[in-house]
């Protein structure tokens, strides 16, 4: 078995004070560092996605669904694109960025490439894992896209929820039984707050 860490997203839009903001980012944040750098060692890589919008088109919206569409985030060039400062320590020990959503809104790590083009996916066969856990924000949407695409892959997939936060508790809910329902591993309980 030879396993991969994905790190969702773990953006400064997408925790407190950011443009759509999930209750208890600051604190997965955290976690997430802790977790890498106490036991990164675990995994044969670690890899990191981000939200890297331009002009994603009607994913950004002045009236938002949010479901469909969202408030303006991640945008290329802003502080709100930026990973949280409390996730630095596992960041510096990533081997690869994949930044997604350009021109789309890409809720998927395996939508994104790196600086050199390359998917997340052909990352991951290069360094022949076969098993990857998946960790950030938000379990009910990024997190859930890229634990069921890396499952449709062919990985054996768990999303870690202590290390993930839920927009909403009813989303969240209802994102677990999908991965579970996909055959994704859950361990955990994710940070929901009200």
């Amino acid at each position: 078995m030879t396993r991969a860490l994905i790190i969702v997203d773990v953006q400064n839009d997408f925790c407190e004070g950011g443009s759509l903001a999930v209750a208890g980012g600051t604190k997965v944040a955290e976690q997430i560092a802790h977790y890498v750098t106490s036991q990164g060692e675990d995994y044969r890589t670690i890899v990191a996605t981000a939200d890297w919008h331009v002009d994603p088109g009607d994913h950004w919206s002045d009236e938002p669904d949010f479901n469909h569409s969202w408030p303006v985030h991640c945008k290329v060039g802003t502080d709100g694109a930026s990973f949280r400062p409390e996730v630095g320590p596992a960041i510096s020990l990533t081997d690869r960025i994949f930044r997604k959503g350009e021109h789309e809104a890409a809720y998927s790590g395996f939508e994104g490439h790196d600086e050199h083009g390359a998917s997340l996916e052909s990352w991951l066969r290069d360094n022949e894992v076969d098993t990857v856990d998946v960790v950030g924000i938000a379990t009910d949407f990024c997190v859930k896209a890229t634990a069921l695409d890396a499952n449709r892959a062919g990985f054996e997939t768990s999303v870690l929820l202590q290390l993930t936060a839920g927009v909403s508790a009813e989303t969240t809910a209802s994102a677990l039984t999908e991965l579970r329902e996909a055959g994704v591993g859950l361990t955990g309980e994710p940070v929901v707050e009200a």
